[in-house]
């Protein structure tokens, strides 16, 4: 008779448990048998704490929690600081569980599948980091808000036929933001709200005072004036944001003598709009930041993205990643292959997005519209011809990503053969008339 064999898998984590994360409460399993090894908590500082506590007497060294949202954050900090190893895992790798689905049987399977080592945590950046994050998001909201503010005041000025959407570029330039400051003032006069016209505007006073002459409609000019306030006091918030995102830097840099060391000429080429963080060089703190990683040398890298790059992954988190290919998968910029009897099924970019993704994909989107000739810009115009824009787009952004990890964490240059520089340098080189 012929021997029975026994497979079974082995047990990585002896000490582990699960934790399905909720809104309203927790449901934390410390085993697979007794009904007392799964119990709830609720979500209240003290329900916290008894969670650790519980897990203390139970003799648990690693935790595995799997959550949606922000409920998971509290709790990762109170079992990180009471010196648990924790993971925070992606739902769909803990989703396939058999039967009936409960929070009871949710966070049993999340304990035997850690304790069996098929979980995988999640990438989560450091504190200093994280603190960033907070404020460059924070900001982010602030900058879509003010452009729905702005998109407002332009109807309300269409409305009140005051088109000054025609004869300037932006309404929120210098020019727009000082005749809509006269318009709420009371001033109805074209030829005096044309006066405020800046030396820049490729219009005439005589042009614009065509385009100011308004109906008069109050009810118009009330709703105006109220978009017009809501626009400064974002403003305003914006300025304040940028003051702690330049002290964070500012401590993140003077606090390690490796940073501070470094010193980098300003970049004339580089363009900077009414977006970019005020009093901030971010030219200098980025190659001080990265420790003598020139990143902006990048044709497209504006310093949005440069801030992007820093406050979702940071320095450390981009050298968590062992491979330039770990790196753009977590960006999700590259195609998920899926194969079954020797054939590919599938090879489409995942789902999901993040804003490092976001920032990258503008850039590429930015050496696409490039009108001198560099290594990338070429890149973006090949596959762009063979698979469309969308494509280009999403290969150029990979191919920064690739760029970027190999630049921080090898410290190799970015070269360019072509020696990428602008048209207005050029000129003033006498390269090109």
């Amino acid at each position: 008779m012929k021997n029975e064999k026994h497979i079974a898998m082995e047990i990585i984590n002896p000490h582990a448990a699960g934790i399905d994360i909720g809104s309203r409460s927790h449901f934390v399993a410390v085993g697979q048998y007794d009904d007392d090894d799964v119990r709830e908590f609720g979500v209240y500082n003290e329900d916290l704490k008894a969670i650790s506590d519980w897990l203390k007497e139970s003799q648990i060294k690693t935790v595995a929690m799997e959550s949606t949202g922000t409920y998971w954050q509290s709790l990762y900090a109170i079992l990180l600081s009471d010196g648990f190893q924790v993971i925070l895992c992606n739902g769909k790798f803990t989703k396939n569980i058999k039967g009936k689905k409960t929070d009871v049987q949710d966070c049993q399977w999340i304990q035997k599948l850690h304790s069996i080592g098929l979980l995988s945590g999640s990438f989560l950046p450091d504190l200093q980091t994280e603190q960033l994050r907070t404020y460059c998001r924070h900001r982010s909201n602030l900058i879509n808000t003010a452009a729905d503010t702005s998109r407002k005041m332009q109807k309300y000025l269409r409305l009140l036929n005051l088109r000054l959407d025609v004869v300037v570029k932006d309404i929120c330039g210098l020019t727009g933001l000082k005749i809509i400051q006269a318009i709420c003032d009371g001033e109805t006069n074209p030829e005096k709200l044309a006066a405020f016209r800046n030396g820049n505007c490729k219009k005439t006073e005589q042009e614009i005072a065509k385009a100011l002459q308004t109906n008069g409609r109050k009810d118009y000019l009330f709703a105006l004036k109220q978009e017009f306030e809501t626009y400064n006091q974002l403003q305003d918030k914006i300025e304040k944001c940028d003051q702690e995102i330049k002290i964070m830097l500012d401590e993140a840099i003077n606090s390690d003598a490796n940073k501070k060391q470094h010193y980098i000429d300003e970049k004339t080429h580089k363009r900077i709009n009414k977006n970019t963080p005020k009093n901030i060089d971010m030219n200098l703190l980025g190659y001080q930041y990265f420790e003598g990683v020139d990143l902006l040398k990048i044709e497209g890298l504006g310093h949005a993205t440069l801030l992007a790059i820093i406050s979702e992954v940071g320095l450390e988190g981009i050298r968590k990643f062992p491979t330039a290919k770990h790196f753009a998968s977590w960006l999700r910029l590259t195609p998920n292959n899926k194969k079954s009897g020797g054939k590919v099924l599938s090879s489409r970019v995942p789902k999901g997005s993040n804003r490092l993704k976001i920032a990258l994909r503008n850039a590429a989107n930015a050496i696409g519209n490039l009108k001198e000739s560099t290594p990338l810009r070429d890149f973006f115009h090949r596959i762009n011809f063979r698979k469309g824009r969308v494509s280009a787009i999403s290969a150029t952004a990979r191919k920064l990503g690739v760029i970027i990890w190999n630049m921080v964490v090898k410290n190799i240059p970015y070269y360019n053969p072509e020696n990428y520089l602008y048209l207005d340098e050029k000129r003033k080189l006498g390269i090109v008339k």
